[in-house]
């Protein structure tokens, strides 16, 4: 047998499907189609000549061949990169980024860290705020990259991540359908909120606003503290908190879009491997959540 090459483009491919477990998220990490990313996962499989991911499952899931390629493939695109920064120059300067606070915050610490430990000339300007303020600074050309909400003003860029929404409450919390819903807030134009008036009129549900709040972290403790209900990401519950599921009577939720601005116009050097980062934390995060109830909002990934 002749000598065999992996591309590395199929390589990056695989491990954003293995790290994300699906297809159309790989799509977002590798800026590709789901159909592409695919197709690029089979003819890797073509190449080795075994399966890699058992494709039968509801969730995508690596077979003990795509563990193994998993861990090849990592350390191949590791060296590549390292070779490439080695030989070009340490990437160098100072991107200005903005983060949406009722998302993205709390991965915050362990995605600056990783991101300082390979990128140590880079120095990060990080503002973190509500998606529309944010998109509105990055209109003004105050912000270099912004990872924000795709709602209200902020109906722009290259979508990375859906983030399922769910209904939240705290660990002890009653709730007894046909009650009117209390219901925690963030102040208009939140989406969040939007879409909490919507589908409980729609479901004709009953509700009072019970607490307003100015922040997410106002709206973890007043939601744990036992207040109210509130709409969080999946990802964003906690230990003390818990997600009332479809046997409680709330209605389904629609799955929240995030998305990248500014990587067509920011340094490609710095602004790439940050995308990079922020997509892996996602994923790493989304793993990482607590279980949802069977039979509740949660809407499993294509």
């Amino acid at each position: 047998m002749g000598v065999i090459d992996l591309d590395l483009d199929l390589l990056r491919c695989f491990v954003a499907v293995a790290e994300t477990g699906s297809f159309t998220l790989a799509g977002d990490i590798v800026g590709r189609t789901q159909s592409a990313v695919s197709q690029r996962v089979k003819k890797l499989e073509d190449i080795v000549q075994s399966r890699l991911v058992d494709r039968d499952s509801r969730m995508l899931q690596l077979t003990r061949d795509g563990e193994n390629m998993l861990n090849h493939a990592k350390q191949m695109i590791l060296y590549n990169d390292r070779a490439i920064r080695k030989l070009a120059g340490p990437a160098s300067g100072t991107l200005r980024l903005g983060l949406a606070e009722d998302f993205i915050a709390h991965h915050l610490p362990r995605l600056i860290a990783r991101f300082k430990d390979e990128y140590p000339n880079v120095t990060l300007e990080i503002e973190i705020g509500m998606s529309c303020a944010l998109t509105r600074a990055f209109d003004r050309g105050d912000l270099d990259l912004v990872v924000a909400k795709k709602d209200g003003d902020a109906k722009k860029g290259r979508v990375i991540w859906h983030e399922p929404l769910v209904w939240v409450c705290g660990q002890d919390f009653d709730f007894h359908l046909g009650d009117p819903v209390p219901l925690v807030l963030l102040p208009p134009p939140c989406t969040y909120r939007a879409i909490a008036l919507e589908t409980l009129n729609a479901a004709q549900l009953p509700f009072v606003v019970a607490c307003n709040c100015d922040s997410l972290q106002a709206i973890q403790a007043a939601i744990e503290s036992g207040i109210g209900i509130a709409i969080l990401g999946s990802s964003f519950v906690r230990s003390g908190l818990k997600i009332l599921s479809a046997a409680e009577g709330l209605p389904f939720l629609p799955t929240t879009e995030i998305s990248l601005l500014g990587e067509d116009r920011a340094d490609a050097a710095l602004a790439l491997p940050l995308v990079r980062f922020v997509v892996e934390e996602l994923s790493i995060s989304s793993r990482l959540a607590l279980p949802i109830k069977s039979g509740g909002n949660y809407a499993g990934r294509a």
